[in-house]
């Protein structure tokens, strides 16, 4: 394995973990068509989990595209 390998299989784990305690999202009831939340902007805490999500799932990316060529 290489060292991409492992740095890939890190960020899976840190982003499963970002999104699951991400707490916005469509409800069921948004998604049949029910009454959905009213949209507002991310503020502290919540944005900067919504960035380094961002960021992992780039890493993530980027470490599989360099493991398969190398």
């Amino acid at each position: 394995m290489s060292i991409y390998d492992y740095i890939a299989f890190g960020a899976m784990l840190l982003m499963t973990l970002l999104i699951l305690v991400q707490t916005r999202g469509a409800s069921l009831g948004a998604g049949l068509g029910g009454a959905g939340e009213v949209n507002t902007t991310r503020r502290g805490t919540e944005k900067t989990i919504f960035r380094l999500t961002i960021v992992c799932g780039l890493v993530f990316a980027i470490c599989l595209i360099l493991g398969a060529i190398g």
